[in-house]
C-alpha cells in the first residue's frame, strides 16, 4: 500500500495533537515546525480534516486546532480513507471476489491479494491514534534484529516506498 506525501503528513499532524491532546488548541505554526512539515500544505490538511469534523479549530490569540475526539476514538483507516481514499492496495474488495469466482485459472492469485486487502485494512481499522504514539516499538523493528550500520540511510528508500516517492513509477 502507499500512503501519499499528504497522507503522511496527515497522520504526522494528527500524532502531535493527538500527543498534545490535553494542552488546548495548537497553531499551525507550531504543528509545522515541530513535525518539520510544510505549513501552507498543513493547513490544507487541517482544514479537510476540521470539515470531516476529525479536527476542530479555534480562533483567537490561544486558538488553532485540537482533536476533536479523544485519539483512542480515531483510527488511522479514518485518517488515510479522507486523504488518499480506499485503504486497499488491489482495490475493491467486491471485484476481487468477483475475479475470484469467475477467472478459475488466477483464483489463487486473485485470493491472496483479497488476503493482503483485508490484513492491510483491519490493521489501520484496529489502529488508533493513541496506540500509536504510547504503543511499544514498531513491529518491524522487533522483527529486524540484525546490527545496522548507523552510517546507512534506510529510511529515506523505506519511506520512498510507502509514500511513493520513487521516480519512475
Amino acid at each position: 500500500m502507499k500512503i501519499s506525501q499528504k497522507g503522511l503528513y496527515a497522520l504526522q499532524a494528527m500524532m502531535m495533537l493527538a500527543r498534545r491532546h490535553r494542552q488546548g488548541a495548537i497553531k499551525i505554526r507550531d504543528i509545522a515546525y515541530e513535525e518539520s512539515l510544510p505549513e501552507k500544505f498543513l493547513e490544507l490538511i487541517l482544514l479537510e480534516l476540521k470539515n470531516a469534523r476529525i479536527v476542530e479549530s479555534v480562533r483567537g490569540a490561544k486558538g488553532g486546532y485540537q482533536l476533536r475526539r479523544d485519539p483512542a476514538d480515531i483510527r488511522l483507516s479514518e485518517i488515510i480513507r479522507l486523504i488518499d481514499g480506499p485503504l486497499a492496495p488491489f482495490g475493491d474488495a467486491e471485484q476481487l471476489r468477483v475475479l475470484i469466482d469467475r477467472d478459475v485459472p488466477h483464483r489463487a492469485l486473485y485470493q491472496v491479494f483479497l488476503d493482503v486487502r483485508d490484513a492491510a485494512a483491519r490493521i489501520l481499522e484496529n489502529t488508533t491514534l493513541a496506540q500509536l504514539i504510547s504503543g511499544p516499538a514498531p513491529r518491524a523493528a522487533k522483527a529486524n534484529k540484525k546490527q545496522r550500520d548507523p552510517k546507512k540511510k534506510e529510511s529515506a528508500g523505506v519511506l520512498s516506498m510507502v509514500v511513493g516517492g520513487n521516480k519512475g513509477e
